[in-house]
């Protein structure tokens, strides 16, 4: 599988600055611009794809992946993911219930085996992004999310969000590891491993092993996230991306 990223390239997930971008989207791109991201993982395409389309050049950014339902809107996804020229379609969300039991977590993978196929007619890839369930979820004493990829076509590809597995149990590094090159893309923000995510923080202040986890998946794209936290939110994505770089120039 090809590296979607160069080492150094880093996004930072819209979601995290939703509520900048909902009252100014041109200035809220400017002002990640100016920190110095690059590209941005795009989500919400119906309420934001239309600015997006527009604002990204302006300000030197592109959006190489997108969360979209893909299970409630497919054609949809796809069209927003064209829209703003994303080439990874993400999965970002299903009933944590259906991670329970095997043909639950089945019928989510044979979905998405189906998404795969209409996608690559498209020249899109899609993937999976994780919560805590599907980690906390075990079938016959392994991850849910474990089962779950064994059960994936090769084209369907994972993004790890390392927060929410640590809070969901697992040892992430070896999550990671075990994964292997269908680890695409990992959401990176830290804290205290809990469910609060107003105990979020900046990459690098919690107890998430993040640069362990980046070094056991060297071909995926970097994504700064963080879903709340209770500091500075602005002063937390900085951080975020200095630790970030820093570890890459293998810096201590």
């Amino acid at each position: 599988m090809t590296a979607m990223a160069e080492p150094t390239d880093l996004a930072i997930q819209l979601y995290t600055v939703r509520r900048s971008l909902a009252d100014d989207v041109d200035g809220t791109l400017g002002e990640l611009a100016r920190i110095g991201f690059r590209q941005v993982e795009a989500f919400d395409l119906r309420t934001f794809g239309a600015a997006l389309a527009e604002a990204l050049p302006r300000h030197g950014l592109t959006a190489p992946s997108t969360h979209a339902d893909l299970l409630a809107d497919r054609d949809g996804a796809f069209e927003g993911a064209a829209q703003i020229g994303a080439s990874l379609v993400v999965q970002p969300w299903t009933d944590p219930g259906r991670w329970q039991w095997l043909d639950g977590i089945r019928s989510i993978a044979d979905a998405l085996n189906a998404s795969a196929r209409a996608a690559a007619d498209r020249g899109l890839r899609i993937a999976y992004h994780n919560h805590h369930f599907e980690l906390a979820s075990r079938i016959d004493g392994r991850h849910a999310l474990e089962v779950f990829a064994d059960l994936l076509d090769p084209a369907v590809s994972l993004e790890v969000d390392a927060y929410w597995a640590l809070a969901g149990g697992a040892d992430v590094v070896e999550l990671v590891r075990g994964l292997g090159e269908r680890v695409v893309a990992l959401h990176l923000k830290d804290g205290d491993g809990s469910l609060d995510t107003s105990h979020q923080v900046a990459a690098g202040d919690g107890f998430v092993p993040v640069r362990d986890v980046v070094s056991a998946a060297p071909g995926a794209l970097r994504i700064v996230e963080l879903d709340d936290t209770a500091g500075d939110l602005w002063v937390a994505i900085e951080r975020s991306r200095t630790f970030l770089l820093a570890g890459e120039a293998g810096v201590a």
